[in-house]
């Protein structure tokens, strides 16, 4: 099985945000980055379909030099081979085609994705890439099983989940459940450092969208706490404070 892992280069979690140039950039000062952890969910499941010669997982990643030790990790992990497209992600339309300019003509059998990346959420990349490879695309995948060059992928609906049977090739976004993510061992960091590493000009792709601003969410209020036995004053509280009753 030919399988290729979408992986994004994410501000850790922890990171203080920020920005600059009139909030219009995001400012990477002292930033530290990490594989998107979805992401990390869609090469643990690779890796596992691949494990023991069933196949091969390329890595790839829309960025520019500075995502290296994000894909080196990724290598370490137990891909075989990565490719990072030479572009800044400017959004997810952008990193779609760069995406599937680079997969029409390989013959992946299955494409994984994050169900989202971490900074912008936007759980578009998989649906995007499955449109223009004219391939079947399921954006978020809570378990995913493969059988005689079939998909079975399980997926949440309101009040239940939809259990779907699908013929390769498939693009999938994984979410928690899928696999569990992997910790490269020494063995793999080294032999990480020798992996092919194949570096790709970007394609033009129009521009459909420019960022206006950025803005931080406001810091959340006081909480206000109540005793389970005073019923009478959180009614009070959510009818004459909150004004949600």
């Amino acid at each position: 099985m030919n399988i290729l892992v979408c992986i994004s280069n994410v501000p850790d979690t922890t990171s203080k945000i920020s920005f600059t140039n009139d909030k219009t950039t995001f400012n990477t000062t002292g930033i530290q980055y990490i594989v998107n952890p979805y992401d990390e969910i869609a090469l643990s499941k690779a890796i596992g379909l691949a494990e023991g010669g069933q196949g091969t997982v390329t890595v790839i990643n829309v960025g520019e030099s500075s995502t290296e030790p994000t894909i080196r990790k990724a290598l370490a992990t137990g891909a075989d081979e990565a490719v990072r497209i030479n572009a800044a992600p400017r959004d997810a339309w952008f990193v779609a085609h760069q995406i599937a300019a680079y997969a029409k003509d390989k013959n992946f059998d299955l494409i994984l994705t994050g169900r989202e990346s971490i900074d912008y959420n936007g759980s578009q990349v998989a649906a995007f890439v499955g449109e223009l490879l004219g391939i079947p695309s399921v954006a978020t995948a809570k378990k995913i099983d493969i059988a005689n060059h079939t998909a079975t992928v399980e997926r949440e609906i309101e009040g239940g989940k939809e259990v779907l049977s699908i013929p390769l090739p498939l693009i999938a976004g994984t979410a928690e459940g899928v696999a569990e993510p992997r910790i490269p061992n020494m063995r793999g960091i080294m032999t990480a450092r020798t992996k092919p590493l194949a570096v790709i000009d970007a394609i033009d792709v129009p521009v459909l969208a420019n960022v206006v601003k950025y803005e931080i969410p406001e810091p959340r209020g006081a909480v206000t706490l109540v005793e389970a036995s005073e019923v009478e004053k959180l009614v009070d509280l959510l009818h004459n404070k909150a004004r949600v009753i």
